[in-house]
């Protein structure tokens, strides 16, 4: 399975960006998908995950309320809409897909990772 995100971009403080991630292989309405990001000189984080049919979904607790994750499996694409953007937001975010239905919330238990899309915020 081949994971390829898009939508990073400049923005700023307040604004908003929605990242997609197209899986190559009709499988991936089999997988749960996460959404994690990488800062300059940090360890790779969970931002987001969703289950196989969407019926569950987990948030780190420094974007609850401002970021959503969304799945449609019919366009093999995982969505992160991310609103009231912040500049400790910036980061590159990588999407990924778990090797079960469920997914976790750390860096383990995933099969397949897209390349990363860098999301800037300035202030």
């Amino acid at each position: 399975v081949q994971l390829q995100a898009s939508g990073g971009g400049l923005v700023q403080a307040g604004g908003s960006l929605r990242l997609s991630c197209r899986a190559s292989d009709r499988t991936f309405g089999n997988n749960g998908m996460g959404w994690f990001r990488q800062a300059p000189g940090k360890e790779r984080d969970i931002v987001a995950t969703i289950t196989w049919n969407g019926g569950r979904t987990y948030y780190v607790e420094s974007v609850k309320g401002r970021f959503t994750i969304s799945r449609d499996n019919a366009k093999n694409t995982v969505y992160l809409q991310m609103s009231s953007l912040r500049p400790e937001d910036t980061a590159v975010y990588y999407c990924a897909a778990a090797r079960g239905a469920v997914p976790t919330p750390t860096t383990k238990g995933y099969s397949y990772w897209g390349q990363g899309t860098q999301v800037t915020v300035s202030s």
